[in-house]
């Protein structure tokens, strides 16, 4: 049987500001259709830089960036934003649009039918477990969690495979922030959408990931599975970033990175809860 083309690879990326500011050095991923990447890091590392060189929001000083087999420099930028899902930690709902109109912008632009668009709408908000009149509603009638998970099924309402997701749930209560991660969870797994999720939380890439890709000062340190991570880092800064806690769960035989999460969640009071946000 033919091997799988990898829906995204980058070679050797580069980004290089003037005056001689490096912000991403010699970057390879490769990543297959269905993976759920979290790339961690600290400050300044590089993730968010790395994520929008896919889109062309930054453009890579060097090296090549390959999705569904075309080089993406042989595509308009505009046109390649249409194909590729983006959700942003403040969400970006246009305030003067209903939910409606926003979760169906690229729907419009690529010129879907009204019937085509109404129908994915209705579809999409019942996968994020809202009522239908939500759609006619505006991003101020709607709670904080409410308007993150418009944003998530915006970045999906045009069919894309690859959804980019930078820190979404960073500004939310801790309460809020699980149900979505077990949302976004459940849709990539049952919709089979390629993510790749920028984050800063050690538990929630260990949580969404299949495969986790540890970054420092523009590079990648290492890249493996929730449960290569935690038996084998590559040296003392991903020891660090994972923490001490963590590592000596792991070497306790707590089999799975699930578990050592619920471990840490204090008298269990997230285990659970399923709030309606």
């Amino acid at each position: 049987m033919a091997k799988k083309e990898p829906i995204l690879i980058l070679k050797n990326v580069n980004k290089v500001y003037k005056g001689g500011n490096t912000a991403i050095s010699n970057i390879n991923l490769t990543i297959q259709k269905g993976d759920f990447i979290c790339l961690i890091g600290t400050s300044g590392s590089g993730k968010t830089t790395t994520m929008r060189t896919i889109n062309r929001m930054i453009e890579p000083t060097n090296g090549e960036i390959i999705y569904k087999g075309q080089n993406i420099r042989k595509v308009d930028p505009v046109k390649l934003r249409k194909k590729i899902g983006y959700v942003i930690q403040n969400i970006g709902l246009i305030p003067h649009m209903n939910i409606y109109e926003n979760v169906t912008i690229v729907p419009k632009l690529l010129k879907w039918s009204e019937e085509k668009k109404r129908a994915k709408a209705k579809e999409l908000i019942k996968l994020v477990e809202l009522p239908e009149e939500f759609l006619d509603r505006y991003p101020s009638e709607l709670s904080g969690g409410q308007q993150q998970r418009i944003g998530v099924i915006r970045a999906l309402a045009a069919d894309q495979d690859l959804i980019l997701m930078d820190e979404p749930f960073g500004a939310l209560d801790p309460i809020t922030r699980e149900g979505l991660q077990e949302l976004v969870k459940n849709l990539q797994e049952n919709l089979g959408k390629t993510i790749i999720f920028v984050t800063h939380d050690m538990d929630e890439a260990l949580k969404l990931s299949t495969k986790i890709v540890v970054m420092d000062e523009g590079k990648v340190i290492q890249v493996g599975s929730p449960q290569e991570l935690l038996r084998n880092p590559a040296n003392d800064f991903v020891k660090k970033l994972i923490g001490e806690e963590r590592l000596l769960q792991a070497r306790a035989d707590v089999t799975t990175a699930d578990q050592i999460i619920t471990t840490r969640l204090t008298g269990g009071l997230l285990q659970g809860y399923k709030p309606y946000v």
